[in-house]
């Protein structure tokens, strides 16, 4: 009696063990059939910014900071965010992830990117872009299985993510590469 209890034990934890993975397939399927177009984020001024308002228009997003060697690169993301306006448009996403390189407030960064570079694309809200807390769109813009091209190690601050008018991700790039490189301007030409 004992021994068909514990089978009846074990079958039922086997049972719920493949409910279990049935409907993490099926948590992990719809994630991956979302689109840039589904995320919504705070921006820094504590309003939204919908990416669905972007349609018909390239998105560069990229994780910026603003204590790191690459910051003076802002100016190039105004420049290229003025240049393209018509059909192409840069949010920034402030993080601290990288040798704590991001320390202020949402409205510090905001007044720095301001007053330093004169930045008048979209910055969201502080976010995390990698770890355990990472931000869902910084997950999907990642991971191959939710974005359909390509995975991406964030390595450091000022990672780019560029996708085309639909909504569909492009490419990545590395912070070294400016944003004003020909590896992501030749796309708005």
């Amino acid at each position: 009696m004992k021994k068909i209890f514990i089978m009846l034990l074990s079958f039922a934890a086997f049972i719920q063990s493949c409910s279990q993975q049935k409907k993490e397939v099926s948590q992990d399927k719809n994630l991956a059939m979302k689109s840039i177009y589904d995320y919504k984020v705070e921006s820094g001024d504590g309003k939204e910014i919908n990416f669905a308002d972007f349609k018909g228009k390239k998105i560069l997003i990229v994780n910026t900071a603003s204590e790191c060697g690459f910051t003076p690169q802002y100016a190039d993301l105004e420049k290229i965010s003025k240049e393209y306006a018509d059909q192409l448009v840069v949010v920034g996403f402030p993080a601290n992830n990288f040798g704590g390189q991001e320390p202020g407030t949402n409205e510090e960064i905001g007044a720095f990117c301001q007053k330093n570079y004169g930045v008048t694309f979209p910055i969201a809200a502080k976010v995390s872009v990698k770890g355990d807390d990472t931000a869902p769109i910084f997950k999907y813009l990642t991971d191959k299985n939710l974005n359909g091209v390509k995975n991406t190690t964030i390595l450091w601050n000022f990672t780019k993510f560029l996708l085309d008018e639909n909504g569909k991700l492009i490419d990545s790039f590395v912070s070294t590469t400016k944003p004003t490189d020909e590896a992501i301007t030749k796309y708005f030409k």
